[in-house]
């Protein structure tokens, strides 16, 4: 071997093979750039991992995730607002049966996945898990976002490709496992009983981590969970998850789909979230100006997400950042272009009847 080289691959003893060093200065460079190739997909293992981690925790932390039909930015609401606009639409009424059951799914699957990844315990699998729910999600909630690049699913869906491909080697339990396998085949020990050792430890350290994982969702749930605002449903209480999809909320007149709440409940500047009996969807009747009511969908335009309920005079969509203006629900700010679809809203006494859908 030439002085100042290495003429194959050496193991560093935990499993990440170093390549050769040119001698000199060109061998430093050389180092580096192998250093930098290395670890390309570090920042993106992290950013992922800590990302998908931290949705989760989010959604667990949030009342609003859990909370059934009556509250618009639940997974039920944000789920049924979906369905009409994504091409897998059909698959998701499972998860309008039992949202309680795919919510929670879906945010310990997130901290799987992230904990997997930040861990660097069996890195293809949580890699794969990562890509099938951002999938997911842009086959719901992104799919139809103009241009396609403004969603950002579609990007997760690629960076968990990469994942997939290149695994976690490095600075992890995989690469741990690997060193070790490697030395046991250095020693004499038998390839099935080195694949047998490997995965009894791998199960160890996934049953460990899959623990902690769930003590701590568990943990943010209980004691962390905010809990959601108030929002008036038709008689100032929401309906429960048992409600059927455009049934009359409880307290409304059934026979004639008539749906009211009260003017108390809509002060100026403010919003009651009530629920149109013929598609389900909720919709938000505000008070602008003293005296000037009106009923605004909750249903962003442009990619059929829930708009949060109006502040400050607008309504804003959470997944892309549309703005709509809370007196006419027209478009303050894109992506969106077409404005939120108004109702006619008429007072009766102490009470305020949603008409129908104007557009």
């Amino acid at each position: 071997m030439i002085e100042g080289t290495r003429d194959s691959l050496e193991s560093d003893g935990s499993g990440n093979e170093q390549p050769p060093v040119p001698a000199g200065g060109s061998g430093r460079t050389a180092a580096w750039k192998a250093l930098a190739g290395r670890y390309a997909l570090l920042p993106l293992r992290l950013f992922l991992g800590l990302t998908f981690s931290y949705a989760a925790l989010d959604k667990l932390a949030d009342g609003h995730y859990l909370a059934g039909p009556g509250d618009p930015q639940s997974f039920y609401s944000q789920t049924l607002a979906a369905k009409p606009h994504s091409p897998v639409g059909a698959l998701l009424e499972p998860a309008l049966h039992a949202p309680a059951f795919f919510a929670l799914l879906i945010a310990f699957g997130e901290l799987a996945v992230g904990l997997g990844t930040l861990f660097g315990l069996w890195g293809r699998l949580a890699a794969l898990g990562g890509a099938l729910l951002s999938l997911t999600l842009f086959l719901t909630v992104s799919f139809n976002v103009t241009p396609y690049y403004l969603g950002n699913d579609l990007p997760y869906l690629m960076g968990w490709t990469a994942m997939l491909l290149a695994g976690t080697p490095y600075l992890s339990v995989d690469g741990y496992l690997a060193g070790r396998a490697g030395r046991d085949r250095a020693r004499g020990l038998t390839e099935d009983a080195v694949r047998r050792r490997t995965l009894v430890d791998g199960s160890i350290a996934a049953v460990a981590l899959g623990g902690a994982g769930l003590l701590l969702g568990s943990l943010t749930a209980t004691f962390v969970r905010r809990k959601p605002a108030p929002s008036a449903g038709p008689t100032g209480a929401a309906p429960t998850a048992s409600t059927p999809t455009g049934a009359a909320p409880t307290g409304s007149a059934p026979s004639t789909g008539k749906v009211s709440v009260a003017a108390a409940d809509v002060p100026v500047g403010g919003s009651a979230t009530v629920t149109d009996p013929a598609t389900g969807d909720a919709v938000y009747i505000v008070q602008p100006k003293a005296g000037r009511y009106t009923g605004l969908s909750s249903i962003c335009t442009h990619a059929g997400c829930t708009v949060d309920p109006p502040k400050g005079g607008q309504l804003s969509c959470p997944c892309h950042g549309s703005r709509f203006d809370a007196a006419t629900g027209a478009v303050l700010t894109g992506p969106a272009v077409k404005p939120l679809p108004r109702y006619a809203v008429s007072k009766d006494g102490d009470r305020l009847d949603l008409g129908p859908r104007q557009g």
